[in-house]
């Protein structure tokens, strides 16, 4: 994630509340001259297997009928489920990527802010599977979305 390893975002495989603020600063910190600045996407919270981010909807991020365009949300979806995979692995031994997403768009909306939460359903060796749901203001869903990403091994 554009620092020196996590080692305090994780201990045994747990991310633990004492680091919640670290985590949270870490991964909005590298967001500066992103695609997740572009669209103002603010990690806003973290767990033991979550990471959940937000995103004001505006025309910014509509499609020409006036609301939230799919590849916006898609974009959220991939950059939450992606820091996650940071937050989650040992980022100073592996670098991640995402190798497939996929996106059911059940709602629409026109304003206010998304809310991305994004748990892993699979941690293997070397993929991870991730659930994200995009939620709106009243907690509705508006997107369900899968993320499969890989890890590879850094060379020493």
């Amino acid at each position: 994630m554009g620092v020196e390893g996590n080692v305090y975002l994780y201990k045994n495989g747990k991310c633990m509340e004492q680091y919640k603020e670290k985590i949270l600063e870490v991964c909005n910190g590298v967001c500066k001259n992103t695609l997740m600045e572009t669209l103002e996407i603010e990690f806003t919270d973290v767990g033991e297997n979550f990471l959940t981010a937000r995103m004001p909807v505006t025309p910014r991020v509509h499609q020409p009928d006036g609301i939230l365009h799919g590849g916006a949300t898609v974009a959220l979806a991939e950059s939450v489920a992606s820091a996650a995979s940071y937050v989650f692995l040992d980022a100073q031994k592996f670098f991640v990527r995402g190798i497939e997403i996929s996106a059911n768009h059940l709602r629409s909306i026109s304003e206010g802010y998304v809310e991305a939460h994004a748990s892993m359903m699979h941690r293997g060796r070397t993929t991870q599977l991730w659930e994200i749901r995009i939620l709106g203001p009243q907690d509705e869903l508006i997107s369900h979305c899968k993320l499969t990403t890989i890890a590879l091994p850094k060379e020493n």
